[in-house]
């Protein structure tokens, strides 16, 4: 009877035990609290002299810490961690099993790291084991020491401490799943207050034209500023950048809209053709006009004529472009009548127009006529932003066109994100429709990109393999900082190198913006750049000459050496501390490979 009683007042311990534990837990958040609470219940309930729990470290890796103890200072505390699988401790919390040792003083494999546990003159002392396990891993141990007197029994202490851990492993489960959706609402609150004040007049919209970074926002007010009006528009930007749907977008924003948008590729034509494209003709100007035809600035009259590639025009009808723009009236070819119109013109072009007109391959007065109201369409990458709503934009078009149902992974668009998009969103596009077209399933995965199988085409125009590389670097090899080239395009040798200076007229300088940017000179006599001075050009032996400016240098550069800052440093015989430098004065983003 005695022993039944015994049984039956151990039974109500325990489960009273397991209820002021769950009552401490369910009472806060904070971990570091209810832990400490729940071992100093667990060590008078039981009678437990030690009790800890052991945790990963904050800064990840495989050590472990304690994170909660009592019948331990705080000195023993400190001392105490273990890695994964060493001594009973990491070996515990490495298989996910528990472990029992009757007795600390022969056991080699359990470790008193903190030199609270150990043996204690003739007393035999027990140390439990067991993990914190959640559905999905191990997030800690907890772990206790009993002195091994009559009647105790390990089973049950085993027994108990494993729900009590299945409880502490829940709890803290439920800790982090709140901490990391508080940090994200604070980021999340953080940006859009960071948003709200960058653009206190709510963010503006055109159909058809996805854009929600800054910079596509400030296109997005130039054009609801220049719609209204009837002042030409000259659309600058890369190929690809989406200049032909800002063009409709001013159409239809503007008193226009109703009347027609009609355009021409000016790059597509020759110069015969243009002319009657634009001009039209008359009945039997030449062979098989059979009939009078209206050309596109009749058929224009009262809209929108949106003139594409205009850098691409010839010299010769570039004159006759210039009488339209500036008489509003031309004659057919084959016809001596005027014609009258009334057009409103847009232009668009990815050529420097402005180094066109200086050697001559352009005419100036026409740049004046087109240049009255200029617009530049910022490049994909130094729009990153619009990337992940242009790719659902694009994916969601696909799955309505092909009655599919894709998706993209996290991880898939991490990948487009990083990519430098020299094509723009043209590009994107055609990297989009093309990967949906060829994935197995309806998950789009960053392994499904030709890129992350060396098979992307767009590499092979934009990027050197390494050989060019390295050809690049021995085509540079011999020369200082401010070298160039001599005019039949040969390197000298290094001895002609050190033997002579070679000088180039140095390009306009920038601004200083400090003292700090003055010219540095090493002690093998090369002249180091700063922060505020030029690039020095480039010396390869690559087919094609290295760009003429500085901004177009730096991306050369990098793009040679696989967007790797060291090489790139060397290819332009600076330090890499000024390569960063400029690198940050002309705000390149560096493309992550």
């Amino acid at each position: 009877m005695s022993s039944r009683t015994a049984l039956s007042e151990r039974y109500q311990v325990q489960l009273s035990t397991v209820y002021e534990v769950c009552r401490v837990l369910g009472a806060s958040l904070d971990i570091e609290r209810t832990f400490r609470v729940a071992l100093n219940t667990l060590s008078a309930q039981l009678g437990l002299q030690r009790a800890m729990v052991v945790m990963p470290a904050e800064d990840g890796g495989h050590l472990l810490r304690i994170h909660s103890w009592v019948g331990l200072d705080r000195d023993q505390a400190a001392r105490g961690h273990w890695r994964s699988g060493e001594g009973v401790i990491g070996r515990v919390y490495a298989s996910g099993m528990a472990a029992v040792v009757p007795d600390v003083q022969d056991s080699p494999e359990f470790l008193d790291r903190t030199g609270a546990f150990g043996a204690r003159d003739d007393r035999r002392l027990a140390f439990i084991v067991v993990p914190m396990k959640t559905e999905r891993a191990t997030v800690g141990v907890l772990a206790a020491q009993r002195e091994m007197e009559d009647g105790a029994r390990l089973t049950d202490d085993q027994r108990l401490l494993t729900m009590v851990a299945t409880l502490l492993a829940q709890s803290a489960a439920l800790h982090l799943a709140v901490a990391e959706e508080h940090s994200r609402l604070l980021q999340e609150t953080t940006r859009l207050q960071k948003a709200l004040a960058r653009e206190p007049r709510g963010r503006l919209a055109l159909d058809n034209v996805i854009g929600e970074s800054r910079a596509m926002q400030q296109v997005f007010t130039e054009v609801h500023q220049a719609a209204p009006s009837r002042a030409t528009v000259l659309l600058r930007g890369e190929s690809g950048t989406g200049k032909e749907a800002i063009a409709r977008a001013i159409h239809f924003l503007s008193p226009r809209k109703d009347a027609p948008f009609i355009k021409v590729n000016c790059a597509a034509l020759t110069e015969s053709l243009l002319e009657s494209e634009l001009f039209g003709h008359e009945r039997g100007a030449f062979t098989g006009a059979v009939g009078e035809r209206k050309g596109r600035f009749e058929l224009a009259h009262g809209g929108t004529l949106f003139l594409d590639e205009i850098g691409d025009v010839s010299p010769g009808f570039q004159a006759k472009l210039l009488r339209v723009l500036q008489e509003r009236e031309f004659e057919r070819v084959g016809g001596s009548k005027p014609v009258k119109v009334d057009v409103r013109l847009i232009c668009a072009t990815n050529r420097d127009l402005e180094k066109m007109v200086q050697r001559g391959e352009y005419r100036a007065d026409l740049y004046y006529r087109i240049n009255v109201v200029s617009i530049f369409l910022p490049p994909l990458r130094e729009r990153r932003s619009d990337i992940p709503p242009l790719v659902t934009h694009f994916i969601d078009r696909f799955n309505k066109e092909n009655r599919r149902q894709l998706k993209v992974t996290p991880e898939a668009m991490k990948v487009l994100t990083a990519c430098y998009w020299p094509g723009n969103v043209r590009e994107l596009e055609n990297c989009i429709e093309r990967t949906a077209t060829m994935v197995q399933g309806d998950l789009i995965r960053d392994l499904a990109f030709p890129c992350r199988n060396n098979r992307c085409l767009t590499q092979t125009l934009h990027f050197l393999d390494k050989a060019d590389a390295v050809a690049a670097v021995a085509g540079a090899h011999g020369f200082n900082g401010h070298a160039a080239p001599p005019a039949n395009g040969h390197a000298p040798s290094p001895a002609a190198a050190d033997a002579s200076s070679w000088s180039m007229p140095a390009p306009a300088p920038a601004p200083p913006l400090a003292e700090a940017g003055a010219a540095e000179t090493a002690a093998d006599g090369v002249t180091r750049i700063g922060p505020t001075q030029q690039l020095p050009p480039p010396v390869s032996r690559l087919a094609g000459p290295a760009p003429d400016g500085e901004r177009d240098r730096l991306i050369w550069a990098m793009e040679q050496c696989g967007w790797v800052q060291a090489k790139a440093a060397r290819l332009l015989r600076i330090t890499p501390r000024q390569l960063g430098y400029a690198l940050q004065k002309h705000r390149i983003e560096v493309r992550k490979l």
